[in-house]
């Protein structure tokens, strides 16, 4: 199938079907004599696993990886569990960031009066020259 075919079937752009292929996480298919990519059923699947793994928020690198492990048929699942877990550690390590945030938004929001005077606690505290970092 054409690369217009592979995108719609596999659910990825073609644009990053192509960028896929550039950066060597799908193999370089073949084509044909005018230039045309052609595509096969396993690289199709391999896209679909692409596009899963990066939608549940693993890397380009990560989903190297797993494609490396997915691909290695001696591998053991406990190598694989730990890569996922792994992954679900700094999942919720930016969850709890994320909710950080939202809490000190929360906050500021509810200090400032949200009425036509100039005073805002939230850009206030954004214009803070202390550091922030270590909160």
């Amino acid at each position: 199938m054409n690369i217009g075919e592979a995108a719609r079937v596999s659910g990825v752009s073609a644009k990053m079907v192509r960028y896929y292929e550039s950066i060597g996480l799908i193999r370089s298919v073949t084509r044909t004599q005018s230039g045309y990519r052609v595509y096969s059923d396993d690289d199709v699947h391999a896209l679909r696993f692409i596009r899963r793994a990066r939608s549940l928020g693993f890397s380009v690198d990560e989903t190297s990886q797993l494609l490396a492990l997915w691909h290695d048929k001696s591998r053991a699942s406990a190598d694989v569990k730990a890569f996922a877990l792994k992954h679900v550690a700094e999942l919720e390590t930016k969850i709890a960031e994320l909710q950080a945030m939202s809490r000190t938004l929360q906050h500021l929001a509810s200090h400032c009066h949200g009425n036509d005077r100039p005073d805002c606690p939230i850009l206030d505290d954004l214009a803070d020259d202390s550091s922030r970092a270590s909160r």
